[in-house]
């Protein structure tokens, strides 16, 4: 997970808040529980600063001891919660993932750039059996998803710049785009198309195919998809019958989005 950028300090800066939010941060799937020496290691903080924020998150209910591990408390969901119930997500965005799940069997999510990733922002499923699955919270590096290079695609140049010199382009199949020249180009022809699509690039055995959601000011706001199994469709037929289906379901929530215009405040980039 890459962590976030620390802001330069200013009297209204309060690096405790900083501190406590890293140590929460610091738990995921590889990490559900750790010693004090642990946290401290992954945080990059001192072991006593450590200590201190785990016993005041203890005290506040997000953080549990067991023995001599910390683990997060179910608490820390609502914070989650309390963005999914504010932006409204299941009024202006919700119904039209479902449409196009329910037109095509796919699943169907809506993401943002977080960093050097995709997080999921919602997300609708299908019974079928995916190798990765995906839900509200998930993150998926950028650079092995079209969702993700939808993001990039429509950022200024500035930020794509940034990007490719600062990602680590890790390889997960032999589809992966690796070479920062290459990611270049292909950003280019996404912004060409207005779409783009990915077989067996995070995973083998996933075909995905993405188109960009702009906000009111032209800029993009997120990318919504539709993900499914390659032994379903072929990537060619997959574009060809999904991509009107997604561009539609994207002019729907570009129109809703102009009337919750706050979405797309909490949406766009930072910085």
């Amino acid at each position: 997970m890459d962590k976030p950028q620390k802001a330069e300090k200013e009297p209204e800066y309060l690096s405790t808040l900083e501190r406590g939010l890293s140590v929460l941060r610091a738990f995921d799937k590889t990490r559900p529980e750790m010693q004090l020496s642990e946290v401290a290691a992954a945080t990059e903080l001192s072991p006593a600063v450590a200590r201190r924020c785990l016993n005041t998150l203890e005290k506040l209910g997000y953080v549990a001891r067991h023995g001599r591990k910390f683990l997060l408390r179910p608490e820390v969901l609502s914070f989650g919660w309390s963005y999914i119930s504010s932006m409204n997500f299941e009024s202006f965005a919700l119904p039209h993932l479902q449409a196009v799940r329910d037109e095509t069997g796919d699943s169907s999510s809506m993401a943002v750039l977080s960093g050097h990733d995709i997080l999921y922002v919602a997300h609708v499923s299908t019974q079928r059996h995916l190798r990765l699955s995906a839900s509200v919270g998930t993150r998926f590096p950028l650079h092995a998803t079209s969702l993700g290079k939808v993001l990039l695609a429509f950022q200024p140049e500035d930020v794509i710049d940034a990007y490719l010199a600062t990602a680590p382009l890790r390889r997960f199949t032999a589809n992966t785009i690796t070479s920062p020249d290459t990611m270049r180009a292909h950003l280019m022809d996404v912004r060409k198309q207005g779409y783009d699509s990915a077989l067996d690039e995070l995973d083998y055995g996933i075909v995905s195919v993405s188109t960009p959601v702009f906000d009111r000011e032209g800029r993009i706001a997120c990318a919504i998809n539709c993900s499914t199994s390659t032994t379903r469709i072929s990537l060619d037929e997959l574009v060809k019958s999904r991509v009107p289906l997604l561009r539609d379901a994207s002019h729907r929530i570009e129109a809703a989005l102009s009337q919750f215009p706050y979405v797309s405040y909490s949406l766009a980039r930072s910085g």
